[in-house]
C-alpha cells in the first residue's frame, strides 16, 4: 500500500497508466492531412441546399478535457485509493482486550465500544480469537476466548462500572494466565498504582498496546458545613489552563420534585490542580441538598452526596423560667446552646410563632403545662413527625402535671415530687449511669465516669414502662423514656438541661446523646467506633454515569466499611441507611486527587479516535461512467445527432441517473407514511418468520378488537426492524423473546433507550409460562436477562392490584394470553404513592410504564387470519374463550394505557369505579 497523507492505494502500480494521458491527448486532437481540391463543374448544383447533420472537424478542448478526467478516474479507481488508511497489525494468536471500565470511562463510554468493535473487526479479518473484559467486572472463571464476531455481539452488555479496579482481583486475574495472547489496554487515563503487576503478566504473554487519549477529568470531593457555608472543593488531572466548570446543587423542592437550587463556578488557576468554592443558602434551601455534581462532566467521580452531616435541623428552645440574671452558667438552656449552635440551627419565639416555623424539634425546658390550646398544637405537631424533647426541673417536679393521669405530652407517668440523693438530707451517693442496652439509641456511647445524678422526676411503675426507658441509672432508675405519637417521638429526660441535677451537660456524652437522638447532626464523618457493630442498608447506588438507581435489593454492609470505604461491587458509592441516620459513601474521598497515567518507554500507546477507512474506488468508477456518459451526450449534440427520438433516449437516461440510489429513499418514506398517518401496532422482528408471522397476526386481532370496541382504528400492524427502522413512529411494540435471538446493536440499544424515555412501550413476551414463572432460568428468560442490561429500564415490580392497567377500558384482575400466569411485571410506583382512605386507587400522576414483561404468548390468544377466524386454540370449551375474551380485554386495557396515559387515576372518575367495583 502506497500512501499520499490521508490517501493510500492498494494497486499503486496501475498509477503508472495515468503518464499515457498526454500522449492521449495528442492523438485524440490530431488532425488528418488537407485533401486535394479538384474543380467539378456539378457542384453548382449543391449550393444553396443543407446537410441534415454535421460533423465537427476538431473535438472541443473541453470534451478532450472531460474525457481524459473520465479515463484517469478509471486508471485511478481500479488502483484501489483508500481515504484515511488504517495501519493493519499483525498477529495470529488470541488476542485480549481490556477496558479499565471504571467511571472514568462512562463519559466517552460508547466511543470506547466504537474502538473495541474495529480492534475485533480487525481481529476476525485475521481469523484471530479474542476475549473481551473490563478491569472492573473480571471474568470468575477466567479467560475464554472464542471468534472474534462472536465476541463482538457481546459489546452492548459490557458497561463500566462506578469504581477501580481492586487489586487483589487484578493479582488473581494475572494468575489465571495459561496461554500466549496479545494484549489491547484502553486506558482510562488516570494513574494507579494496582497497573503494574497485571502490566508486567500481560507483557509476559505477548505484546501489550495502549489505547489512551489525553482529556480532562474531574472528580468532586465531599461538601463539608463550615461557618454557615458549604465548602465544595474538586480535583483534575490533567493541570493546565485555568478553567472553571459548573457546579450544581440538586434537590428537592417542597413538591417533591428535583431542582437545581444554586450554581456556582469552579475557579481552577492555571496550572492549579485543586479548586475551592463556598455556598451560603437559607437553611431551608441547604436542608433540600440531595448532591452536588459537575456539569457535563457525566462521571460518578463528578457527583457528591450529601447526608446528614450536611444537614442542620431547625430546633426550637423554651424554657420554663427566665434566665437568672447575672448567672448565665444556671441558665435553663445554656448547656442546650452550646451543645446544639455548631450543628443545629436555634430558633427563638413563643410557642405560637415556633409552630408556624414547622421546626424539627422543639425543646422545652422545665416546661410544666401548656395551655389547653397550645398542648393541642403541639399533639398534632408531634403526630405529623415532630419530635419533642422535654428536661425536668424543680418546676415540673411540683407540678400535678402527669400524675393522675398519663399526660399525652409526656412520654410515661410521672410520681408525686422528686428525687435527691447524694446530699446532706438525702439517703446516698449521687448515682452513675447503667450501661445502655442494645435497644437504646444510646448504644455504644462510652458512658464517663465523672457523669452523676443528684436528683430526678421519677416515672409511675407500671407494665410498659420498660420498653419505654431508654437510658437508666446504675440502681434501674429511668433517666430518658421515651414514646412515639403519630409519626412523631416525646422523650422525656428525667433530670435538668442544666448542671442543677446532674454532671450530664457538662460532658462530652450530652453532645452525643443529642445527636443519637437525631436533635442536632453531626459534622464530622462518623469514625470506626462510632460505626462498629453496625449494619447499613444501600438505599440509592451511583452507576458510572453519576445516575441513581435502587439499591434496596443489595445486601448490607458493616458499619466498619463505611469508614475508609473501598469501592467494589460489595461496596458501591451510594446512600446507605442505619437506624437513625444515612451516610453517603461517594468515589472521591476528602483528599482524592487525580493524576495522568504514566506509561513505560516500551509499551506503544495509540489514540483512542477511530479514523475509518473509506474505499474510494467506487465513487471514481461511477464518476468516470457518468463522465463518459454526458460525452457520449455532448458528441450527440456537437455533431447535430441529438434530435427527435436520440433526444428523447438521452432525457430518459439522465433521468434515470437522477434516479439511481431513490428506491431506497423512497421505501423509506413509504415506511414513515404507513406508520404515521394512522394509528399502528409494531412488533419486533426476531429473525424468526414463524414468530413473526404470529406475531403479525395477534396485533391483526387486537387491531380489529379495538376498532370494533373503542374509539382507536388502527391500521394494520407493522414488523419493525429495530436495527433499521425508526421506532418514535409506534406508541407500541410487541417483542416475543426467543432463545437464539441476536442481540441489538450498539445504534440499536441507543434508539431503543430513546423510545423507552420519549413515552413508548414495549411489551417482552417470553412465551414460557407454561413451564416457568418470572426470573428462573428458561432459555428464553435468560435470553430477555441479556437483552435487558444494556436497556434504560426502571426498577419494576409485579402489576398491583391498584395498577390503572386493572381499569384503562375494563375491569381487570388477570392478565392473561394462551397461558394464565399473574407474572407481571411493570413499572415500580413511586415510593411516595399513597392509597387515599376511601379511595380504590393511588395517584400514579400521567405516567405511562415503558415496559410490561410477562410469559403469556399474547400474540397466540389474539391471533387471527385474514377472515378473522381464531388461529390457535386457548384452554379448553367455554372456560378456554372466556381467557381469549380476558386477554383481549387486557389488549385493550394496554393500548388504551399507552395512548392515554394515567388519566383513569384521576380524582374525577372515583364515583363510577366504585359504583363499578360496588363500593
Amino acid at each position: 500500500m502506497w500512501s499520499i497523507g490521508p490517501l493510500a492505494f492498494t494497486s499503486p502500480w496501475l498509477l503508472l497508466g495515468l503518464a499515457a494521458l498526454p500522449l492521449l491527448w495528442l492523438l485524440l486532437r490530431a488532425v488528418p492531412p488537407a485533401p486535394i481540391k479538384r474543380r467539378f463543374p456539378g457542384v453548382a448544383l449543391l449550393l444553396g441546399l443543407q446537410d441534415s447533420e454535421s460533423q465537427s472537424d476538431r473535438t472541443p478542448w473541453w470534451l478532450l478535457l472531460l474525457r481524459l478526467i473520465a479515463v484517469a478516474a478509471i486508471i485511478a479507481g481500479f488502483a484501489g485509493p483508500v481515504l484515511n488508511p488504517q495501519t493493519q497489525a499483525t498477529g495470529s494468536g488470541p488476542l485480549l482486550i481490556i477496558a479499565d471500565g471504571t467511571w472514568a470511562d462512562a463519559r466517552d463510554w460508547p466511543a470506547r465500544q466504537d474502538r473495541m468493535d474495529d480492534l475485533l473487526a480487525e481481529a476476525a479479518r485475521q481469523g484471530r480469537t479474542a476475549a473481551v473484559t473490563t478491569l472492573t467486572d473480571l471474568p470468575s472463571d477466567g479467560l475464554i476466548f472464542q471468534a472474534a464476531d462472536v465476541v463482538a455481539q457481546t459489546l452492548p452488555n459490557i458497561t463500566p462500572h462506578a469504581w477501580e479496579p481492586l487489586a487483589k482481583e487484578l493479582s488473581d486475574f494475572a494468575a489465571t494466565f495459561d496461554t500466549g495472547f496479545d494484549t489491547y489496554w484502553l486506558s482510562d487515563g488516570l494513574a494507579r498504582d494496582s497497573r503494574a503487576d497485571l502490566l508486567a503478566a500481560l507483557e509476559a504473554q505477548g505484546t501489550v498496546t495502549v489505547f489512551q487519549s489525553p482529556r480532562q477529568t474531574y472528580g468532586l470531593r465531599p461538601p463539608r458545613f463550615e461557618d454557615g457555608e458549604i465548602i465544595v472543593s474538586a480535583t483534575r488531572t490533567p493541570t493546565g489552563q485555568a478553567a472553571s466548570p459548573a457546579l450544581t446543587a440538586i434537590g428537592l423542592d417542597p413538591a417533591g420534585v428535583e431542582r437545581q437550587l444554586a450554581t456556582v463556578s469552579l475557579n481552577f488557576k492555571a496550572g492549579d490542580a485543586v479548586a475551592e468554592t463556598a455556598l451560603v443558602l437559607p437553611p431551608e434551601l441547604r436542608n433540600r441538598i440531595t448532591r452536588f455534581e459537575i456539569t457535563g462532566a457525566l462521571s460518578a467521580a463528578a457527583v457528591s452526596l450529601t447526608d446528614d452531616t450536611l444537614k442542620r435541623r431547625e430546633v426550637a428552645l423554651i424554657a420554663g423560667r427566665d434566665d437568672r440574671e447575672g448567672l448565665e452558667l444556671l441558665s435553663p438552656l445554656f448547656y442546650l446552646r452550646e451543645a446544639l449552635a455548631p450543628t443545629a440551627d436555634l430558633i427563638d419565639g413563643s410557642l405560637d410563632d415556633i409552630l408556624l416555623a414547622n421546626p424539627d424539634v422543639i425543646v422545652l425546658a422545665d416546661v410544666a403545662t401548656l395551655a389547653g390550646s397550645e398542648a393541642d398544637d403541639v399533639l398534632d405537631w408531634v403526630a405529623n413527625g415532630g419530635l419533642l424533647l422535654r428536661f425536668a426541673g424543680p418546676r415540673l417536679a411540683a407540678s400535678e402535671t402527669g400524675r393522675l393521669e398519663q399526660d399525652p405530652l409526656l412520654p410515661v407517668r410521672l410520681r408525686s415530687g422528686g428525687r435527691s440523693v447524694g446530699g446532706a438530707m438525702s439517703w446516698g451517693e449521687p448515682k452513675s449511669l447503667a450501661p445502655f442496652t442494645e435497644d437504646s439509641p444510646f448504644f455504644g456511647l462510652p458512658i464517663p465516669d465523672d457523669v452523676t445524678v443528684t436528683a430526678q422526676v421519677m416515672a409511675q411503675p407500671d407494665p410498659t414502662l420498660a420498653d419505654r426507658v431508654i437510658a437508666q441509672l446504675a440502681d434501674g432508675t429511668p433517666l430518658v423514656t421515651r414514646a412515639t405519637s403519630g409519626e412523631g417521638q416525646i422523650v422525656l429526660v428525667h433530670v435538668t438541661a442544666n448542671a442543677e441535677w446532674s454532671t450530664l451537660p457538662l460532658s462530652g456524652l450530652f453532645v452525643q446523646m443529642l445527636e443519637r437522638l437525631a436533635v442536632s447532626t453531626s459534622t464530622q464523618a462518623p469514625t470506626i467506633d462510632d460505626l462498629a457493630g453496625s449494619t447499613w442498608l444501600p438505599n440509592k447506588v451511583m452507576d458510572a454515569t453519576g445516575r441513581l438507581e435502587d439499591g434496596s435489593t443489595l445486601p448490607g454492609v458493616a458499619g466498619e466499611m463505611l469508614v475508609d470505604a473501598v469501592l467494589g461491587p460489595d461496596m458501591q458509592p451510594g446512600l446507605y441507611t442505619g437506624d437513625d441516620r444515612q451516610i453517603a459513601v461517594n468515589v472521591m474521598g476528602a483528599d482524592s486527587t487525580l493524576g495522568p497515567a504514566t506509561w513505560p518507554a516500551r509499551i506503544a500507546i495509540e489514540g483512542m479516535t477511530v479514523a475509518r477507512e473509506t474505499a474510494l474506488k467506487g465513487w471514481l468508477l461511477t464518476l468516470a461512467i457518468g463522465m463518459l456518459f454526458i460525452d457520449v451526450i455532448a458528441s450527440l449534440a456537437i455533431g447535430g445527432r441529438l434530435r427527435g427520438p436520440r433526444a428523447d433516449v438521452a432525457a430518459t437516461l439522465c433521468i434515470a441517473l437522477l434516479l439511481i440510489g431513490q428506491p431506497a429513499d423512497a421505501q423509506d418514506d413509504d415506511f414513515a407514511l404507513r406508520a404515521t398517518s394512522e394509528v399502528v401496532l409494531g412488533h419486533v422482528l426476531t429473525g424468526d418468520d414463524d414468530l413473526d408471522a404470529v406475531a403479525q397476526a395477534g396485533l391483526l386481532g387486537l387491531s380489529q378488537t379495538l376498532y370494533r370496541r373503542t374509539s382507536i382504528e388502527p391500521a394494520a400492524p407493522m414488523g419493525v426492524n429495530i436495527e433499521t427502522d425508526e421506532l418514535a413512529f409506534f406508541p407500541f411494540l410487541y417483542w416475543p423473546i426467543t432463545a437464539d435471538q441476536a442481540l441489538p446493536s450498539r445504534d440499536a440499544y441507543a434508539k431503543l433507550n430513546r423510545y423507552l424515555r420519549g413515552g413508548g412501550m414495549i411489551m417482552f413476551d417470553t412465551r414460557d409460562a407454561d413451564t416457568s414463572a418470572f426470573g428462573t432460568g428458561s432459555p428464553e428468560g435468560r435470553k430477555l436477562q441479556a437483552i435487558a442490561r444494556s436497556l434504560d429500564i426502571p426498577s419494576i415490580e409485579p402489576i398491583p392490584d391498584d395498577h390503572v392497567l386493572t381499569r384503562t377500558f375494563y375491569l381487570l384482575q388477570d392478565f392473561p394470553g394462551r397461558y394464565a400466569s399473574r407474572d407481571i411485571w411493570v413499572e415500580a410506583a413511586p415510593l411516595v404513592s399513597e392509597q387515599a382512605e376511601g379511595v380504590p386507587f393511588r395517584n400514579l400522576n400521567d405516567g405511562v410504564t415503558p415496559i410490561v414483561i410477562g410469559g403469556n404468548d399474547w400474540a397466540r390468544a389474539w391471533a387471527v387470519d385474514d377472515n378473522g377466524n381464531r388461529m390457535f386454540p386457548v384452554g379448553r370449551g367455554q372456560a378456554g374463550e372466556r381467557q381469549r375474551e380476558i386477554a383481549y380485554r387486557f389488549g385493550v386495557n394496554l393500548i388504551m394505557h399507552v395512548l392515554t396515559g394515567n388519566y383513569k387515576s384521576d380524582q374525577v372518575h372515583v364515583p363510577a369505579l366504585l359504583d363499578r367495583l360496588g363500593q
